[in-house]
């Protein structure tokens, strides 16, 4: 088996750069092209034959992030890729996983359905707001958790009698 080959997004390279050193390998040559109205192009280097992870946090400016997304899944699929994983630390559209009202769209179900139709054979992601991805999903999916290793850091640095409280974000409505 040939070592996994990482290939970093541009939502966050230095979290991609973080895990190929990691992992001893270099990261996937990639460029992403902006068209003057905005679309991205990737175009990825050599991967035909190998098991690629492509790392791509969906967060801030998450549609433009969950695009390129899908362009890097595609790009990877069409250059031959053997297998290839999304790495989606943040996943954005986790927290719309049923409706609560007519008309409303499961938005969760749609952006896991893409990733699947763009070549995405597994993906991974961490602590998303809902466990039921994996229920929602026509591909494998694996979840990870920070939380051990974000209440380690905290502990190093509150009381031991301390509570940390965390509140939500209020939704803005138009």
């Amino acid at each position: 088996m040939t070592n996994p080959r990482i290939l970093p997004g541009t939502a966050h390279p230095t979290l991609g750069d973080a895990v190929s050193e990691a992992l001893g390998t270099e990261p996937v040559e990639c460029e992403v092209e902006r068209f003057p109205d905005g679309e991205l192009q990737p175009v990825v280097g050599h991967v035909r034959g190998e098991d690629v992870y492509v790392v791509q946090p969906t967060g801030r400016d998450v549609n433009e992030h969950l695009i390129e997304l899908l362009l890097l899944l595609d790009a990877c699929r069409r250059a031959g890729t053997r297998r290839v994983t999304a790495v989606v630390p943040y996943f954005g559209y986790a927290r719309q996983d049923r409706r609560t009202r007519a008309g409303q769209s499961v938005g969760a179900r749609v952006a896991l359905d893409a990733l699947a139709a763009a070549g995405a054979d597994r993906l991974v992601v961490v602590d998303p707001h809902t466990p039921t991805l994996e229920a929602m999903s026509s591909i494998p999916v694996e979840t990870l958790s920070a939380v051990p290793l974000l209440a380690a850091a905290l502990a190093e640095h509150t009381p031991a009698a301390a509570v940390v409280v965390s509140r939500p974000r209020r939704r803005q409505t138009r």
